[in-house]
């Protein structure tokens, strides 16, 4: 399908699911090599980046630990500016390598509150992966991605994990909405 629509919106196709799935490959490949002989905690931030450490875990080989967050700032498709965290970290955090796993980061607003809260529990490192980063809508300063799987355009997507009023998490590729989102 290269169009389907969501409640009032339409979207387009913009990333098909297999070369989503590849570049996976390659992050964990690289995540591999970086962590080899290591022990890192992904923490994933839910409900968007779901789909995407699923697949991340399928293909990282190392010896790793999974926890999960849970924080939102969005309203319909634009992000609030208020993070609110609705589940915490885990506790057992303290001198271990932290890799924060997000779907998207366009704002940087979230990933920054993100990285405030964990750096409270003194990691040894914290690195960010990322599904999609939208350069072009961080207003905020954000620290370096070190893992990214694609940068897009500052367009409102859905799929692979991301929604529109809570739908649209289960679609395999990334669609763009078309035309104005307000």
């Amino acid at each position: 399908m290269n169009t389907i629509q969501i409640e009032d919106k339409n979207f387009e196709l913009m990333i098909e699911s297999d070369p989503i799935k590849k570049r996976i490959l390659l992050l964990a490949i690289q995540i591999g090599v970086d962590y080899e002989d290591k022990c890192p905690i992904f923490i994933g931030v839910l409900n968007g980046s779901f789909l995407f450490i699923g697949d991340l875990m399928k293909d990282i080989t190392i010896g790793c630990e999974i926890e999960f967050v849970k924080v939102s700032s969005y309203e319909g498709d634009q992000s609030t500016g208020n993070v609110k965290q609705l589940i915490g970290l885990p506790k057992n955090i303290k001198g271990r390598d932290i890799i924060l796993v997000e779907d998207i980061v366009d704002t940087g607003k979230t990933l920054n509150f993100l990285i405030q809260v964990i750096e409270k529990e003194q990691p040894k490192s914290i690195n960010i992966c990322t599904l999609l980063h939208k350069p072009n809508a961080t207003v905020t300063s954000v620290p370096v991605l070190k893992y990214v799987g694609f940068e897009i355009p500052n367009d409102f997507v859905v799929g692979y994990g991301l929604d529109y009023k809570g739908l649209g998490r289960n679609i395999q590729g990334i669609y763009r909405a078309i035309g104005k989102t307000e």
